[in-house]
């Protein structure tokens, strides 16, 4: 970004200039995605214009989709979206990898629940029957891209949250149960605004859209092991859909 490159009665409006600057050195990469931009005081000093004008140029950039404003947070460069495939075996840390991205995570809660509704359905519970709910959030090269709660019958798995917490895998954890591998049944995919947990764990505008999966996966008798339910943060990722893989 090239203050001079900023002239006074050009014909073109200051924030226009600035706004056009940082849009094309995005594009040109001289700004790498997921970079965080300087202050709008900064901006402002930077480039002998007041706040307001640098506010402006940055509206306009965030309405074009190249930059993200987090409250609180500071400005972003929108990363690429990250293609998250659903197959009939979908693992959250081998999709992360093969975007050549670095996978990560943590626990926001564990503990014992009574099923209801769609968990008790999809677990083929009865109402109020105990289940374990595990809250995670992925992380692709550090950044938050989903909120997920797995919910397990607490009868069959009633060790699963010490396993999880050991082991940090799903996978891992119902390997100890017998379960050596699980399957996609069915994905069900649906849109909303998020809460405002779900926007402050994903870092995302409240104004921005999520991606809500739900999901059953099952083992290799047919019989669920898993009900899961994950918000994606819908500027960060999009599913792909491979039913035949």
């Amino acid at each position: 970004m090239d203050p001079s490159k900023v002239k006074r009665g050009s014909g073109v409006s200051l924030w226009r200039q600035i706004e056009e600057q940082i849009s094309d050195d995005i594009a040109g990469g001289m700004i790498a995605p997921g970079s965080r931009l300087p202050t709008e005081h900064e901006f402002a000093e930077r480039f002998h214009v007041n706040r307001h004008t640098v506010r402006r140029a940055m509206k306009a950039l965030e309405q074009e989709g190249l930059i993200r404003i987090e409250q609180g947070r500071g400005t972003f460069v929108h990363e690429h979206v990250i293609d998250y495939p659903v197959r009939r075996r979908t693992r959250f840390t081998e999709n992360i990898m093969a975007q050549r991205r670095q996978p990560g995570g943590w626990v926001v809660l564990s503990e014992r629940v009574k099923a209801t509704g769609d968990v008790a359905e999809a677990l083929e519970v009865e109402d109020g029957a105990p289940v374990s709910l595990i809250r995670t959030i992925g992380e692709a090269d550090g950044r938050p891209i989903s909120v997920a709660d797995h919910y397990f019958c607490a009868e069959r798995f009633p060790g699963m949250i010490e396993a999880f917490e050991e082991s940090r895998s799903i996978s891992t954890a119902l390997a100890q149960f017998g379960v050596a591998d699980f399957f996609r049944k069915i994905t069900r995919v649906t849109t909303r605004m998020p809460d405002a947990d779900e926007s402050q764990l994903l870092s995302q505008p409240p104004n921005r859209p999520v991606l809500v999966a739900e999901s059953i996966n099952v083992d290799a008798d047919g019989k669920p092991v898993e009900y899961g339910l994950t918000r994606f943060a819908g500027d960060r990722v999009q599913l792909l859909f491979e039913p035949s893989s």
